[in-house]
């Protein structure tokens, strides 16, 4: 409100002029906001029939994941992601989309909410699904989101879903697994063999012991269903007649080193700075 006040005092009234030195404003504090680090955000969904999609739209504190803007913004581009399929996160950029008075693309209106609410804003990531599989998704809260392209029963991968959200497999099957992150576990598992001091061939066994073990533990089908650590998540689909071909688990900020602020230090700097002017 102060800043429209502001540019119809400095237009002398005129709305014309006042809307466009406004919106060059709020471009200017955009664009001095762009560098800040957004760690913090949401993650939602759009589905429709056998299309949709999942998107994780972050900014810089917890507070503004609760504003009405923001997560109008941030549900608006899951249903654009799922409906325009944009290439990556600068076509989704220029899909057209208006909202509080900005547009006429998601673009501008991500800009425009920068100016408006005073912080950083971004779309990190998104998953469209569209071919031709059923669709669960389920979010946990704000903070994390599980799309399941599955064929069968719907509660089956609804559950999947959740399971997925409190136990964040990162494959469908041992064999799925990243080839960085076996290489990572082998390299852990060789270092712990070689401080026991085991003969070679003990090491070894000890060595691939371990990395089958985190490939089970890491393997969804692998896994023990949450809702029935007698049965893995694999059994409990074969009951219920129910295939899962794909999921995808977004977790908000995750990845994303945040900047952890010192204030005692930062007080210090500025006493010690205060003084050395003085």
């Amino acid at each position: 409100m102060m800043e429209c006040k502001k540019a119809l005092t400095e237009a002398d009234g005129d709305m014309a002029k006042a809307e466009e030195l406004l919106r060059v404003k709020l471009g200017t504090k955009a664009g001095k906001a762009a560098s800040r680090v957004t760690a913090e955000g949401v993650v939602t969904s759009f589905v429709e029939g056998n299309t949709g999609a999942m998107i994780e739209v972050n900014c810089e504190t917890d507070f503004v994941t609760k504003n009405d803007s923001f997560l109008a913004l941030a549900n608006a581009a899951a249903q654009l992601v799922a409906k325009h399929n944009p290439a990556d996160v600068a076509a989704l950029g220029e899909l057209p989309y208006s909202q509080d008075g900005f547009g006429p693309t998601l673009e501008e209106v991500r800009k425009g909410l920068i100016g408006k609410i005073g912080e950083n804003m971004s779309f990190r990531r998104f998953k469209r699904a569209a071919g031709g599989a059923q669709l669960a998704t389920y979010l946990h809260g704000t903070r994390i989101g599980v799309l399941v392209e599955f064929e069968g029963q719907e509660q089956a991968a609804k559950d999947v879903a959740m399971h997925v959200a409190a136990m964040k497999p990162v494959a469908l099957t041992s064999a799925d697994v990243p080839a960085d992150l076996i290489e990572k576990e082998r390299s852990v598992a060789t270092a712990k063999a070689a401080e026991s001091g085991k003969p070679a061939d003990i090491a070894a066994k000890m060595i691939d012991g371990s990395v089958q073990k985190y490939l089970k533990e890491v393997s969804l089908f692998n896994q023990p269903f949450v809702k029935n650590d007698k049965q893995t998540v694999e059994q409990m689909l074969k009951a219920n007649s129910t295939t899962v071909k794909a999921f995808t688990l977004f977790v908000v900020g995750e990845g994303i080193e945040k900047k952890v602020d010192d204030f005692a230090a930062e007080v210090a700097a500025q006493v010690a700075a205060a003084q050395a002017a003085a």
